[in-house]
């Protein structure tokens, strides 16, 4: 809901907050004031600020993520997107009641100062506290998962931004639209930019993440966890259903190498677009996913030491190589074939 518009005698309360800002004042009257002059200071001071915020924060954040309506005003954001306005505003007040301890001779500019900082540290804060990474950027490894493909490191990005929001996209939990949008504008491939298109490319970004099971535990599966459902009524909302069952752990290792297959195909399929060599995109693909300290293989455990062994071995024989090579290189080709074939 917008904001209400000032209520009659206000606009009293909203001078007299601006003689104590200017006084230097502001701070120290909140901190003293009793409960009913502490609300009224704090609705003026909300009159002042809420149209600050929307200015400064709100309609350019709309603006960037594709939200041109949301950016026209607040009476026309989405529930979604009304939720962040409303915490951005609350994180300004509290940081305005805290910290006007000097003379303020322009409570709004002050404010909109405040505003930038404030919101950045609340927003983290929130995220912070439901184990989403506060500043999401790329790891070198999950750059590396991804191939180093310019589309999807941004989405991967845009992945780890989008899980410690608090509410989901709707009645989905992606932003497929928004981010088929962004993925126009970054691939240049308008008509190829589908929420389909996207949403496969999402499950090869979260693959790729799962590749490292605690961080992607920590960082992408826990404050999944904490969105809140969108509201759907069930035909049978009394009905009890089943708990999932959990798998055993041979097919959770077995998933995790599929996964790591996925992200394999994908990053190849990204080298030889680029012109390498295939024997040696393959090679390093296959040494950096499924060999070694760091790959996937070692984090898999249960009954993949035998692969590790064995993916070892060939690499270490000639005709071994050859073998690999090929036989990647021809899962490769006849995906692409496929892909032709149906586009």
């Amino acid at each position: 809901m917008p904001p209400l518009e000032d209520p009659a005698g206000e606009h009293d309360t909203v001078r007299r907050l601006r003689d104590l800002a200017h006084q230097g004042e502001l701070s120290s009257t909140f901190r003293s004031a009793g409960r009913e002059e502490h609300d009224d200071l704090l609705r003026a001071l909300y009159s002042i600020t809420w149209p600050v915020v929307f200015n400064r924060i709100t309609r350019p954040v709309e603006l960037r993520r594709g939200h041109p309506r949301c950016a026209k005003g607040v009476e026309a954001l989405i529930p979604e997107c009304a939720d962040r306005f409303h915490d951005d505003v609350a994180a300004v007040l509290a940081a305005t009641v805290r910290r006007a301890t000097d003379p303020i001779t322009d409570l709004e500019g002050w404010i909109a100062v405040t505003s930038t900082y404030a919101t950045v540290d609340a927003h983290r804060k929130r995220r912070g506290e439901v184990g989403a990474l506060q500043r999401p950027r790329l790891s070198l490894w999950l750059r590396g998962r991804l191939g180093d493909d310019p589309w999807l490191t941004t989405l991967a990005v845009h992945v780890l931004e989008w899980v410690g929001v608090p509410t989901t996209a709707g009645t989905g939990l992606w932003p497929l639209s928004s981010w088929a949008q962004r993925r126009a504008e970054v691939t240049s491939d308008w008509a190829g930019s589908t929420r389909e298109v996207v949403a496969a490319e999402v499950e090869v970004v979260l693959a790729a993440m799962r590749t490292r099971p605690t961080w992607y535990a920590d960082h992408v599966e826990g404050p999944l966890g904490h969105k809140r459902a969108p509201t759907m009524p069930h035909p049978d909302a009394d009905a009890v259903f089943p708990p999932l069952a959990l798998v055993e752990p041979s097919e959770g290792a077995e998933s995790l190498l599929t996964d790591a297959a996925v992200v394999a195909m994908r990053a190849i399929e990204v080298r030889l677009r680029r012109g390498e060599e295939p024997r040696a995109a393959v090679l390093d693909v296959v040494r950096h996913l499924f060999c070694g300290d760091d790959g996937v293989v070692p984090a898999a455990g249960h009954d993949t030491g035998s692969t590790e062994e064995w993916l070892a071995g060939q690499l270490l024989d000639d005709a071994g190589v050859e073998r690999i090579v090929a036989a990647v290189l021809r899962v490769v080709l006849d995906a692409d074939e496929g892909t032709e074939r149906t586009g």
